[in-house]
């Protein structure tokens, strides 16, 4: 009987969903604005920095951060990300406190680095945008150019809407929001 109750622990556990071993990067975007959220809600995109619609965070994919996604996935949209839109992100929505444009010179003048070396530690994981003092952590963007999915921001990805989940499609919308 203790076994039988053992085994079934231990299958329970290898079924539950967890992120891979190897963490990517995500991006994650609030679509929807700030009337009518609850305030368990609200605390969770405050604490990820997305206090107004069309804003866009990076994050990894540690399981503290995939609760907290879990939570809003019905304010935001969320999916891994790729270099080159990366690399455009940074350069055409990067900005530095003040709201000055983030440019490579600045990058080489003020953290001796590259622009290519900046861009593949973010990518990489080895540092985050809050490592770097002046460059501010979240992105603003355009609502997207030719709008969104077929059922707009009130439905999940999986549906035909634009909330939610929605892998690597994430690239499509960013570049149309860039």
């Amino acid at each position: 009987m203790v076994e039988e109750v053992k085994k079934t622990k231990e299958q329970s556990k290898k079924k539950t969903k967890r992120p891979s071993a190897q963490t990517r990067l995500f991006a994650v975007i609030r679509l929807r604005g700030q009337v009518n959220v609850s305030n368990v809600h609200e605390k969770t995109m405050k604490l990820l920095r997305l206090h107004k619609k069309n804003r866009c965070i990076l994050i990894p994919t540690t399981p503290a951060y995939i609760g907290m996604l879990n939570k809003i996935r019905d304010y935001c949209t969320f999916g891994e990300l790729d270099k080159e839109t990366l690399n455009e992100l940074i350069q055409k929505r990067g900005r530095l406190k003040g709201d000055k444009q983030l440019t490579e010179e600045f990058i080489t003048k003020n953290y001796n680095l590259s622009f290519k070396d900046f861009l593949e530690e973010l990518y990489s994981l080895k540092k985050t945008l809050k490592d770097f003092d002046a460059i501010k952590p979240f992105f603003k963007l355009h609502p997207p150019r030719g709008g969104f999915e077929r059922y707009g921001i009130k439905k999940p990805y999986s549906t035909g809407g634009a909330l939610g989940y929605r892998g690597a499609e994430i690239n499509k919308l960013l570049r149309k929001m860039i």
